[in-house]
């Protein structure tokens, strides 16, 4: 099927829902990756720190699919924030997955604490310019880390990944990242273990609809703007999924759904002010 996509700043087109890829790893990984593939998906979402880069180019190489359109996504860690070390990160990201380069790099969390992230930045800026990446972003950044970014390196960020689900809506976030033209990836979009798929209001929208859950809410995400990286190893979950994005909510439904948002919402406490990614 055909997505809508979305467009940065500087031209980066993504489609309304991509696919994570977090603990899909080895054989079983790969197939789980390829049938993504030939379900529709072709924003493919890991981490360095997955340790599943293999299998994810892997399962591209071997897809039958048209290498120039997947979006292959990886990110920096944070123990590798010094610039020579993300540099060298980024060249063991992209043998690891075999292919000739990663479409759209991120660096995984700001870790302001240790306060290297500027330096992270420069480092996939020039490999970005080495032609080692197609383009570059971050996850889990504040406005205030993202407007050091560009007053240090005059660039912005194509792509900001962070935590949003119905319990944690992030409307400043998503706000701020469309002003400045800054795609907004949403990682556990259905809220990873927590409840919110049993919610009543979700349910009634569901029924409403003739649409799961899970549906609804990854178009709640579509229809605010944001992609959703929903992870399924089942090709019908994945299809499932994916179909989400022909699913249209009303304002009414969306603003309901939003209602659902907590102070306490985030599902690991992981602030971004104060959290420290290794």
């Amino acid at each position: 099927m055909s997505l809508p996509t979305l467009t940065s700043h500087s031209g980066l087109e993504l489609p309304a829902i991509g696919f994570g890829t977090y603990k899909l790893n080895g054989a079983s990984g790969v197939e789980a990756i390829r049938t993504a593939i030939g379900n529709g998906y072709t924003l493919l979402d890991s981490a360095f720190n997955y340790e599943n880069e293999g299998t994810v180019g892997r399962a591209v190489t071997t897809s039958g699919h048209d290498r120039s359109g997947l979006i292959v996504t990886s990110k920096l860690p944070g123990r590798h924030h010094r610039h020579d070390e993300a540099l060298r990160t980024v060249e063991e990201s992209v043998y690891r997955t075999g292919l000739d380069a990663l479409d759209l790099y991120l660096i995984h969390w700001p870790n302001p604490k240790v306060g290297l992230y500027v330096e992270a930045w420069q480092a996939l800026i020039e490999a970005r310019e080495r032609g080692l990446l197609r383009a570059i972003g971050v996850c889990n950044f504040l406005p205030e880390h993202l407007e050091r970014l560009q007053a240090a390196t005059g660039v912005l960020p194509d792509v900001n990944q962070i935590e949003i689900h119905p319990y944690f809506p992030q409307a400043e976030a998503l706000a701020y990242d469309a002003e400045h033209q800054i795609l907004t990836e949403a990682w556990s979009p259905i809220g990873r273990g927590n409840d919110v798929l049993s919610q009543p209001v979700i349910g009634e929208i569901a029924a409403a609809h003739d649409a799961t859950p899970a549906q609804v809410v990854l178009a709640w995400h579509v229809g605010r703007g944001a992609i959703p990286l929903p992870k399924a190893a089942t090709p019908s979950r994945q299809v499932e999924n994916l179909a989400a994005a022909d699913l249209r909510l009303s304002s009414a439904e969306i603003d309901t759904i939003t209602a659902l948002g907590r102070p306490d919402g985030r599902l690991a406490d992981q602030d971004p002010a104060v959290y420290e990614e290794l």
